[in-house]
């Protein structure tokens, strides 16, 4: 099975991938604008002097926002990794008890991982190198089970996503080969 096919194709994937990224851009919106009240901040203090009454009041304000501002920048951006690992590791455990189910069913007793672009494709050192890198030399491509799987991923997120109280089949025989 061709893992990186799988998770580019995965609508389920690419949905949760796309509400994190609409949840990051939000909190980005957040962080701009307490970047923009420090640099009023900022501003204000440049129009004081050493000696202004309040100079050191504001100028501790403006060290103390500063710091509160990257705390919780670096907080939102644990938060977002782990999320995003979060969203890995969901998509990968219902590939792997799909390719499971797929692998049970046709008696399969042993599934690879492999990369399904040919070598001949590849244009770059970097490329060749890797290509030439892979496990897999050979495969014959009516054992490859990307596109079933991937299929009945789709179906069944499909099934879930217009009627979310609905369950769902796993019956392999309506997934051509």
């Amino acid at each position: 099975i061709d893992m990186a096919q799988v998770f580019k194709e995965y609508k389920k994937f690419e949905d949760l991938r796309e509400s994190l990224k609409t949840e990051i851009s939000a909190s980005e919106e957040t962080i701009k604008a307490d970047v923009t009240a420090l640099k009023s901040l900022s501003d204000k203090l440049k129009m004081m002097t050493e000696s202004s009454p309040g100079y050191a009041k504001t100028e501790s304000e403006l060290a103390s926002k500063a710091a509160e501002i990257d705390a919780r920048r670096k907080v939102m951006q644990r938060d977002f990794l782990r999320k995003e690992s979060q969203i890995y590791k969901e998509v990968y455990m219902e590939v792997q008890t799909a390719v499971k189910m797929y692998a049970e069913y046709y008696k399969y007793t042993l599934v690879l991982r492999f990369n399904r672009k040919a070598l001949s494709t590849e244009d770059d050192a970097r490329g060749v190198i890797n290509g030439m890198n892979r496990q897999v030399v050979y495969h014959n491509p009516s054992n490859d089970i990307t596109e079933a799987v991937l299929e009945y991923l789709n179906k069944k997120y499909r099934k879930v996503v217009d009627n979310p109280g609905g369950g769902t089949s796993t019956n392999w025989l309506k997934i051509t080969l």
